[in-house]
């Protein structure tokens, strides 16, 4: 079955022997795919799409909705395992994109008019992430909504699910504009750029691409436009066929951004897709690519796109894709195990109005901007002002309730991280020396804030 010659040698003496004049007599032992195994998609009234990231479709009776589901893992899609930052394995924005499109194509959408990335999907090191991708009833003008989520593939049913993305599909295909091939190659007037170690580079910055997602191959800049050819590692090309387009090849063709398109994210950042718009696919299957991608614009975040195949065919437009910085530690918190532990966070509304302080000793520690100290001697309560745990615990008797005020800061929209982050390091710590000392066994540390805005999962 795999070619090999079969050399079986014979000793000396022997002789050929008849063969039987009966059939061989043999039984088989593979697994039949019968109509009520659970092997098989049909007898569990799904339809198989025979993509490798969606493996099931279902159409709601009277509601022309469509389901589609899949199961992404490391095992099942060893080259995800290619695509990582700051550390953390995550689907590509382009497969995101490649879902779209094939829910789009399978429902009669040749369109992906808009399609938003909410949330970052991360790919456990074990096991898989159930997928389900939601396309509802069309509108008078044919539009459909696009929500996909997706849930840990060992999750408990009442554990809820993560929206990553949400968009529309337009049953009209994007019309071809005049430069939607790129038959002239390389473009006239456009000067070879180096990219010889530019994933190296790329690295340095936090992006931990694999072998499946090198594919920048050649680049040419001409202006404010960058020019690239783009392939499919050999181990990869074979399977390009099963894709509208690999999520690794079309992520290749965003690699251009980075020669001269969009500025530098910065120390600790990385740019990722955020919005995808007027994505139209053309042709389907390509395992190499000729990319055109540009300023839209003034804007210095959003770009236009244009693929070919080798020829110069059109194989995929995008009107328009903005990308955004993300600080790369949040990708890291998110990837950590954290968010698989016991704990949750819950925020308790206290009644309001005065009523009778119960602890007669209390401490404030630093500063006091919310005036709790002040309200609590109204109460006819004991208060002491520290400026730190140390302070609080050296006092002849220690206080039965130590509260710490925190009063929200005004803070820009590019400096709000950075302040939360120094913030919750700071009670961090607060919290880890408080627990570590023995002296307030007997005590309660009380963190007070107001004006907080607290956002549920759905929001």
């Amino acid at each position: 079955t795999h070619g090999h010659a079969i050399n079986w040698p014979i000793p000396q003496g022997n002789q050929a022997t008849d063969l039987p004049t009966y059939p061989f007599q043999h039984q088989r032992y593979w697994i039949n795919p019968t109509s009520n195994s659970r092997t098989n998609l049909s007898g569990a009234g799904l339809s198989a799409t025979g993509h490798p990231l969606l493996s099931a479709a279902v159409e709601l009776a009277g509601t022309d909705t469509h389901l589609f589901t899949g199961r992404l893992s490391l095992q099942s899609h060893p080259w995800l395992a290619d695509h990582a930052v700051a550390g953390t394995v995550l689907l590509p924005g382009t497969g995101f994109l490649e879902l779209a499109l094939q829910a789009g194509h399978h429902v009669g959408c040749g369109t992906v008019e808009e399609l938003t990335l909410e949330a970052p999907l991360i790919l456990p090191e074990r096991g898989g992430v159930d997928v389900q991708l939601n396309v509802g009833a069309p509108d008078d003008s044919g539009r459909r909504e696009l929500n996909l989520h997706s849930r840990a593939q060992d999750a408990d049913s009442d554990e809820p699910w993560t929206r990553h993305a949400t968009g529309t599909l337009a049953s009209a295909q994007q019309p071809l504009g005049p430069d939607a091939g790129l038959s002239a190659w390389p473009p006239a007037g456009a000067e070879p750029v180096e990219v010889e170690g530019y994933y190296d580079r790329l690295a340095e910055q936090g992006y931990g691409y694999g072998p499946a997602f090198h594919g920048l191959r050649a680049a040419w800049r001409r202006g404010d436009e960058v020019f690239a050819e783009v392939s499919l590692p050999e181990e990869e090309s074979a399977a390009a066929a099963d894709y509208g387009i690999h999520p690794a090849l079309m992520d290749a063709a965003l690699h251009a951004l980075g020669l001269g398109v969009l500025p530098a994210a910065g120390e600790g950042r990385a740019r990722l897709p955020f919005s995808w718009s007027g994505v139209t696919l053309h042709a389907a299957g390509a395992a190499a690519l000729r990319v055109r991608v540009g300023p839209l614009g003034d804007a210095e975040d959003t770009v236009s796109i244009t693929v070919a195949d080798p020829a110069g065919a059109p194989v995929a437009t995008a009107e328009s894709l903005v990308v955004r910085a993300v600080v790369t530690a949040q990708l890291e918190a998110a990837g950590s195990c954290v968010h698989d532990s016991l704990f949750r966070v819950d925020w308790v509304t206290p009644p309001t109005g005065s009523s009778s302080v119960e602890a007669r000793r209390w401490a404030v520690l630093g500063p006091d901007p919310l005036k709790v100290g002040q309200s609590l001697e109204e109460t006819g309560a004991t208060v002491f002002a520290a400026d730190d745990l140390d302070s609080v615990a050296m006092l002849d008797t220690v206080p039965d309730v130590v509260v710490v005020p925190y009063a929200p800061q005004p803070a820009g929209a590019d400096k709000l991280a950075a302040r939360v982050h120094e913030v919750l390091y700071g009670v961090l710590e607060l919290v880890r020396g408080w627990l570590a000392d023995k002296r307030f066994a007997d005590s309660r540390l009380v963190l007070l804030t107001r004006d907080a805005v607290v956002t549920s999962p759905e929001d």
